[in-house]
């Protein structure tokens, strides 16, 4: 059946029938939205939105990351023959799973994208769907939980990085990648206390209260305790998951503005992603993937999975949270 459907199927981004489902166009071809999902600014009966937020304006070394939703998305085209492996999870059948496209702002006023992205966010959000983001570098991280705050409260985050991103920075007209998570903080979008940052590995001087688990602590005590430790910090309220694929090691994921070495492993990022399934997940994101600095495209892979992760667990909640 499959083969039979790669024969006929393409830019299935446009020609699907319904929003639920495989596609078995060929890799190589057709239009590269995130797992050929529909292309459409269309919300009604959509559970989850993909969006790009193609932004490096807020970088403190080596741009690129604008390139990455779409380095991102024509990665995927190698995954959406079949259910992400391990899960026991359909997403893809479970969920109706839309690529909206990317938020459109003037990269020649920076100081009003960051309105501009909170409020393309909101609009996903009040049509009753989460959102998985396609960065950009990690301020992005900031304006999308602007909008999440409004909707759920503080959230819990569950922050991968090699990064704290808690650079103390009071001025909230600046934007900053390495400053994010600071912001976020003292403005009150994030609950610190049930917060938690994976893969740590450069000197922050005050967490704010935001737990820690670095990436050396991961190398050795393992992925099953982390988890254990991420899912009690959290418990039971809304996360959102921000993936900073420095959060790698270089040697998977070169392709990044600010790669520093002894990172996590890929297959340990995939199985601590695996495992997280039961957290109250309402969205997420995948940034700083700069393809410029990846000629192989591994980068791109990684962060592609890391987004199709992020709507198996989205899913696995729908599922399971009556």
């Amino acid at each position: 059946m499959a083969l039979e459907n790669a024969k006929n199927e393409v830019d299935t981004a446009f020609t699907r029938k319904g929003l639920r489902g495989y596609s078995f166009e060929n890799a190589f071809g057709g239009a590269t939205s995130f797992l050929r999902r529909t292309y459409t600014k269309d919300l009604t009966g959509v559970d989850l939105a993909v969006t790009g937020v193609p932004f490096d304006q807020a970088v403190t070394h080596r741009t690129g990351t604008r390139f990455g939703p779409r380095a991102i998305r024509e990665a995927s085209t190698l995954q959406p023959y079949d259910p992400p492996f391990g899960w026991g999870t359909d997403p893809l059948e479970e969920l109706s799973v839309i690529d909206y496209g990317d938020v459109a702002f003037d990269y020649a006023k920076t100081s009003d994208f960051p309105d501009t992205l909170t409020e393309h966010i909101r609009t996903i959000l009040t049509a009753g769907a989460g959102t998985v983001t396609l960065g950009g570098d990690h301020f992005i991280t900031f304006p999308i939980l602007k909008a999440y705050a409004e909707k759920f409260g503080p959230v819990a985050v569950i922050h991968f990085d090699a990064h704290s991103d808690l650079w103390p920075d009071d001025d909230m007209t600046r934007i900053d990648h390495g400053t994010m998570m600071y912001k976020a903080v003292k403005t009150g979008l994030v609950d610190a206390t049930h917060s938690v940052q994976i893969g740590i590995r450069t000197t922050t001087e005050d967490y704010l209260g935001v737990n820690v688990i670095d990436a050396r602590t991961v190398h050795e005590e393992g992925v099953a305790r982390v988890v254990e430790r991420v899912k009690a910090i959290v418990g039971d309220r809304p996360v959102y998951l921000t993936f900073d694929i420095d959060a790698l090691d270089p040697a998977f994921a070169p392709g990044t503005g600010t790669p520093v070495w002894g990172g996590l492993a890929s297959w340990q990022a995939a199985a601590m992603l695996r495992d997280l399934a039961g957290i109250h997940i309402i969205g997420g994101d995948i940034v700083e993937v700069s393809p410029p600095y990846d000629t192989t495209g591994a980068t791109a892979i990684a962060g592609a999975h890391v987004a199709y992760e992020i709507i198996a667990l989205y899913a696995w909640n729908k599922a399971h949270r009556k």
